[in-house]
């Protein structure tokens, strides 16, 4: 990550007993959407409402009562890179604050080369560098996914999409994981997964997202039942 936070993204960073582990989004008013790998430091708590982690008050923080990992995940490598946290009570969706639930995709998306997109997180600014209190946002672009299948060797799952961190300064770092890939008009369509051997300097093969319309059906059964 390169760029401040712009006005009016809200998503919320989750944290274990030491602090932040990944990124996240509210998705409705008691579920949180982020990527299935960062429940490997089994985090406890999110913190939903402020860009700056030293400014969070404990109203903030809202427990972690259930985590529906997605049943076909196994590693990063291998896909299916998505996870919903139920909260311990419902999210008061305060307009002063600007907390509301991501738009999600109705139906299967098709995204266009070169399209301009957003990510954000509290993630490295460099290479090994620290995690950061203010959350960042950058805009990156779209990448054709044969081109980037190609780049990565086919070694990249199915249901991903490609933006960004491709001969660009801008892209996904450590600590970004499970934020949100935003396009039209504010809808979430991707979840940060992973890029290229931890490398956020110019990286020669494009950042990987989770492609949430192909997980929809699964999606709205949770979000429907309210459990897993």
């Amino acid at each position: 990550m390169r760029d401040n936070a712009k006005n009016g993204i809200i998503l919320q960073n989750v944290q274990d007993r030491i602090g932040h582990v990944c990124g996240g989004f509210l998705v409705s008013e008691d579920f949180v959407l982020t990527a299935a790998h960062c429940d490997d430091r089994k985090p406890g708590n999110v913190v939903l409402g402020t860009h700056n982690l030293k400014k969070a008050e404990k109203t903030m923080v809202y427990q972690i009562k259930k985590k529906c990992k997605h049943p076909s995940y196994n590693n990063v490598k291998f896909g299916n890179n998505i996870m919903l946290f139920k909260l311990s009570e419902e999210v008061y969706l305060d307009k002063k604050r600007r907390i509301k639930p991501f738009q999600l995709p109705t139906q299967q998306i098709n995204l266009k080369e070169n399209k301009t997109c957003t990510v954000a997180g509290w993630g490295a600014t460099e290479s090994g560098g620290e995690t950061v209190d203010s959350l960042q946002v950058v805009d990156v672009p779209i990448v054709n996914l044969e081109k980037c299948k190609r780049t990565w060797q086919n070694n990249i799952p199915d249901n991903v999409i490609c933006a960004g961190g491709y001969y660009k300064n801008k892209g996904i770092c450590q600590g970004d994981s499970g934020g949100p890939l935003v396009c039209d008009k504010k809808m979430a369509v991707g979840i940060v997964s992973f890029n290229n051997s931890n490398k956020c300097d110019y990286p020669d093969v494009p950042n990987i997202y989770t492609d949430i319309s192909k997980f929809l059906p699964w999606i709205k059964d949770i979000l429907s039942k309210k459990t897993c």
